[in-house]
């Protein structure tokens, strides 16, 4: 077990402060004097246990830890609708009562084994993601021949219309299977969703399932790869499948297109992204790029982000069926494009690199501060440009797994917000409003599985949902918490959040985050003033003093014109542009009294 110093670490934590100034080409990060008078981080050294570990935490309180229940193993991706949490697992799936945060119940689970088992819901539909053994038509726990009738691989599809009775209507076969899936919305067709396929696994070149056989092709060349008529075979890598799902015939669900997002313009080869191997001396060896490994969609802008294993990859998606690649860069600091999330405003992607594939211990001190990190990138004129890296900021162990994984948008009024899971590096929450100065708001961690082996734990998917932040833990359950109010981030802007609710929630299909005019969104962008120092003394009394009369005045359920003329008071006297935040969110409160 390697051993360091207080101060080495506390070196590194500054260090992790100016991560956010690292360029693409120059990687310099420096330490002050202050680091030796730090205290240490309470995430550090933490106390090893299964059900019992040391906890640290700061801005957010643990509300409750389920424990996962046999037979289920490994835990993966969560899905939600209603007041239910999907947890996926590698052995099916459990599903929680979450109408109560603090205190989840189990409400059923299914069987149904096959890989990760990434789930999604749209509707009365749950989708699951199958890839490797023993996936089954019939959901059976015994591994089959891949030539047998009953192997599958691809994509499951439930009726979860009685949601503790999933019943399976459709199982879509595809060559590779699919590691993960995202669920893709189009604006124009009420009729039909779309289900993009990742399939990350090797190619089924046995199988008589999928339509057509699948064919390994390495996709270098297309002159060498042509068949008895000339024509180019382009196989079974280096696309993204797209299944269409008939709303009112589940169970018709079929690959309609197998979208090739890598191609070279110039040449035609399939295989026309990052080849794979080293950047140089120094820097990382990235993996080949010929399959999406998540792709985040964003409907309402007509966009998607891929994190395509040695690329990051900007998509056209406002026609579903069809996408389009529009932009695609690589990272000289990245091992493998793992996920990816849009801000709001679809105006910054934060991707994530899973180096060391995430059961590597990668947060240690020896580890680069830029390397298994978050890389945030600007969306100028549709082309991707990078502006820093966020890791986590806490030293772990050698007992750790830890890197960056699986996070989603908390929706904070003005500001971009992310809560995110680093596997036993627990959960880090990360303000990105600034892309090139991202900055730590709170965060959630427990000691190793294990004090002499790395055993895989920690969070696979943080998720904010509904009020509540939710987190899958891969060996020990489900967990809720909630975040709590600090100077970097008030009760006002916590409640405002909590304030944006959906029906259901899937983090790769990315929802438009719009709030309804209210006092916490008011006082919300009061709050960050008052932050950023652009509202301070008198002027900042008289707009609260007027905000709080205001609502006072609409409990008592006073005429419109008199909360009106308190909310018109505090526009007045906050002395700020017409165009401010505070201003704009005063006037949709009046408009919104009638």
């Amino acid at each position: 077990m390697r051993t360091r110093s207080p101060e080495s670490t506390r070196w590194r934590r500054k260090a992790l402060a100016a991560v956010g100034a690292l360029t693409l080409g120059l990687s310099m990060v420096t330490a002050t004097a202050a680091s030796a008078a730090e205290d240490p981080d309470p995430r550090e050294n933490l106390s090893a246990g299964v059900h019992d570990a040391g906890q640290a935490a700061s801005n957010i309180a643990l509300l409750s830890a389920q424990q996962k229940t046999a037979p289920f193993t490994t835990n993966s991706d969560l899905a939600f609708t209603g007041d239910y949490a999907i947890a996926g697992n590698y052995y099916g799936f459990q599903i929680y009562d979450v109408s109560d945060p603090a205190a989840p119940s189990l409400s059923g689970t299914f069987v149904c084994p096959g890989g990760q088992g990434d789930v999604s819901v749209f509707g009365d539909l749950l989708f699951m993601s199958v890839e490797s053994g023993p996936g089954r038509l019939d959901c059976g726990t015994e591994a089959v021949p891949a030539t047998d009738p009953q192997t599958f691989r691809g994509v499951r599809v439930f009726d979860i219309s009685d949601i503790t009775n999933p019943v399976q209507v459709a199982a879509v076969q595809t060559c590779r299977g699919s590691h993960t899936h995202t669920v893709v919305e189009d604006p124009d067709d009420a009729e039909n969703v779309y289900v993009y396929v990742s399939g990350t696994g090797g190619v089924r070149t046995t199988t008589t399932a999928v339509e057509g056989g699948c064919t390994n092709v390495n996709g270098n060349t297309v002159e060498s790869q042509l068949d008895a008529e000339g024509n180019p075979i382009l196989g079974a890598r280096f696309l993204v499948e797209v299944i269409k799902v008939p709303l009112a015939a589940p169970e018709t669900a079929a690959v309609v297109n197998k979208a090739r997002l890598f191609t070279d313009a110039a040449t035609g080869s399939p295989a026309g992204l990052w080849p794979g191997g080293s950047h140089g001396e120094g820097l990382q060896t990235t993996s080949a790029t010929d399959a999406c490994h998540d792709i985040t969609a964003y409907a309402e802008i007509g966009l998607a982000a891929g994190a395509c294993e040695g690329n990051g990859v900007l998509i056209d998606i406002s026609d579903p069926a069809n996408p389009v690649r529009i932009d695609a860069v690589t990272d000289p600091r990245f091992a493998y494009w793992h996920s990816a999330t849009f801000n709001n405003d679809g105006t910054k992607v934060v991707f994530t690199d899973e180096w060391g594939g995430g059961s590597g211990a990668r947060c240690r001190a020896t580890d680069p501060l830029n390397w298994g990190a978050n890389a945030i990138f600007d969306i100028v004129d549709g082309k991707l440009q990078f502006a820093s890296y966020y890791k986590m900021p806490a030293v772990q162990t050698s007992q750790e797994n830890c890197v960056a994984h699986n996070g989603s948008l908390i929706p904070v009024p003005g500001r971009d917000i992310m809560v995110q899971a680093w596997y036993q590096g627990g959960l880090s929450v990360f303000d990105f409003t600034d892309s090139a100065n991202p900055v730590e708001l709170a965060y959630f961690d427990r000691g190793p599985m294990s004090a002499t082996s790395l055993v895989t734990g920690g969070y696979w998917s943080t998720y904010w949902y509904n009020g509540n932040v939710f987190g899958n833990e891969i060996g020990r359950g489900f967990d809720s918490l909630a975040l709590q109010p600090s100077e970097l981030l008030s009760a006002n802007e916590i409640a405002a959040a909590g304030e944006f609710t959906l029906d259901e929630f899937n983090a790769q299909a990315q929802p438009a985050i719009v709030h309804a005019p209210s006092f916490a969104v008011v006082r919300s962008y009061i709050d960050q003033a008052e932050r950023d120092g652009s509202l301070s003394g008198k002027a900042l009394t008289q707009v609260r003093k007027h905000v709080d009369e205001a609502e006072l005045l609409v409990a008592d359920g006073s005429a419109d014109a008199a909360v009106n003329a308190q909310l018109a008071n505090a526009a007045r006297k906050s002395g700020l542009a017409p165009d401010s935040d505070v201003v704009a969110a005063l006037n949709a409160l009046a408009a919104s009294q009638g």
